[in-house]
């Protein structure tokens, strides 16, 4: 077990003799420390595959068929909240690649929360993470098994989820560049599918080759604010899900060949990527299709090509959005993995969850992190027409969490660098005020959930589980033997 990560850096800066805040040697030592207490993973992915991790983890469901649920919310203004959302990500994109530069390791936000925060902050970061990680996680083998319907609705769903499932805990038990292969090009094609119905929808719209549609479906069916701005508002609930995934980047950072290059250059990619794709992608399905019959009965993409009458298009696109499921899950089970590593190797779980294959790979963690699908397989027999949703729901507080937390973090991390006068990469314009400004946002946007019935499930499970984890951490510390602080440093330095 590692004991000595419960310690801030003032304390391990403290054993080493480092009395004074101003000797910058001193918190340099302690933040050095834990973060290389996660070493062992192998540093193998370009700068490429990052990038394109990036965007194969956010591009999934979010997309082609959980912004449905924003649809029916905002109308077509849904298109103001899908704007609205990349503003809030932003803010985090420049808080998270400032910290990924300086410190790249699996742990990402999770560490930096325990280097700039509290061992609490680390401890909850990255276990709240986890369980938003798993429950997404079966999300996408849901609503993998939703499209497979389209060509064989007469199949069982828990066929389909429980073959999905074990193709990624297999792909997660290959090496790194392996993975990193598999996903690439898992991404490539839907990022390049996405691109393509871009240009097909513009035609359609504009009459290019075919009879023209025009602007007509954006302000049909009540106009363009059909429920108002309130309908933007909450329509910015699900924007920010599908953005969810942009802080994944960052856990990169332990496993890529140049973290300090890859990590920031890959955030603006994923960032400016998810905006032309989000909106780009959701003008034309209002356009095309008028947004009171879209529904998570199928996705809007889907009925799109099916509104023009070009079948076989469909069923390409079927295919694409399931190939996005699949890869969105296929990462997220990789970062949860990820998370476990972190946890292991900062004491707040079982040491075998930090042992590594001969791969380079955390196999048990890949394997108790596998949870998320055992889950989605039994919700989805239990409650067949609203799993999808529902494991939705509860994975969503974690993700505004770790948006929140680690905005908090950036701020710390800023004041501290300050204070020390640290010379760092300083990639967030505006400084501590955007991370501010990132925080009220998204504090407004938790409390929005208890407005839309579906995610009310959001504010009932994200306080008590909080409170559980608090709870869990102080028992932990309590059974925690007491040691030297050399000794302590020690026992981080394993790696299981």
């Amino acid at each position: 077990m590692l004991r000595c990560s419960a310690m801030n850096p003032e304390t391990v800066a403290a054993a080493q003799g480092k009395d004074s805040p101003e000797e910058p040697a001193a918190p340099a030592a302690g933040l050095e420390h834990l973060e290389k207490r996660e070493g062992g993973l192998h540093k193998r992915l370009s700068a490429r595959q990052v990038a394109m991790i990036g965007l194969g983890c956010t591009i999934g469901t979010g997309l082609f068929l959980g912004s449905a649920i924003s649809v029916k919310l905002a109308g077509p203004a849904v298109l103001l909240s899908f704007a609205a959302g990349a503003l809030v990500a932003l803010t985090v994109m420049w808080a998270l690649a400032e910290m990924a530069v300086e410190h790249p390791a699996p742990g990402s936000f999770g560490l930096y929360a325990e280097m700039y925060l509290h061992p609490w902050a680390g401890f909850a970061v990255r276990y709240t993470y986890w369980l938003c990680l798993v429950m997404i996680v079966g999300s996408e083998v849901v609503a993998g098994a939703i499209y497979c319907e389209f060509w064989l609705p007469q199949t069982p769903a828990w066929v389909w989820i429980a073959g999905f499932s074990i193709a990624l805990v297999l792909i997660n038990m290959l090496s790194i560049e392996d993975f990193g292969a598999i996903e690439y090009w898992f991404a490539m094609i839907k990022v390049l599918t996405i691109l393509a119905f871009l240009v097909l929808g513009s035609m359609l719209l504009f009459g290019i080759g075919f009879p023209r549609i025009g602007a007509a479906n954006y302000t049909a069916h009540g106009g363009f604010f059909p429920h108002g701005w309130s309908g933007v508002g909450l329509g910015v609930v699900m924007a920010i899900f599908s953005f969810l995934g942009l802080e994944i980047v960052g856990v990169t950072a332990g496993e890529a060949a140049d973290p300090k290059t890859a990590v920031p250059r890959a955030l603006r990619r994923t960032l400016r990527g998810l905006a032309v794709f989000y909106l780009g992608g959701l003008a034309i399905v209002v356009g095309i299709v008028p947004w009171t019959e879209i529904g998570l009965g199928q996705s809007p993409f889907v009925r799109v090509f099916e509104r023009v009458g070009i079948p076989a298009a469909s069923h390409i696109m079927n295919f694409v959005v399931l190939t996005a499921a699949l890869s969105s899950a296929l990462c997220n089970l990789y970062f949860t993995a990820r998370m476990l590593f972190s946890l292991s190797r900062s004491g707040f779980a079982p040491k075998m969850l930090g042992k590594l294959s001969r791969r380079g790979m955390p196999v048990a963690a890949v394997l108790a992190s596998s949870v998320g699908l055992v889950v989605a397989l039994v919700l989805s027999e239990m409650f067949k027409e609203t799993a999808f949703v529902f494991l939705i729901g509860v994975a969503f507080f974690g993700g505004p969490f770790i948006w929140l937390m680690t905005l908090a973090t950036h701020i710390a991390f800023r004041l501290r660098v300050a204070k020390e006068n640290r010379a760092i990469v300083k990639i967030a314009p505006f400084g501590i005020w955007s991370s501010a400004l990132g925080i009220l946002a998204l504090l407004a946007i938790l409390v929005s959930t208890w407005w839309i019935p579906d995610f009310r499930v959001t504010l009932k499970a994200g306080p008590p589980w909080l409170v559980f984890l608090t709870l869990c951490y102080f028992i932990w510390k309590k059974l925690q033997p007491r040691e030297t602080a050399s000794g302590a440093g020690a026992g981080a330095g394993h790696h299981g």
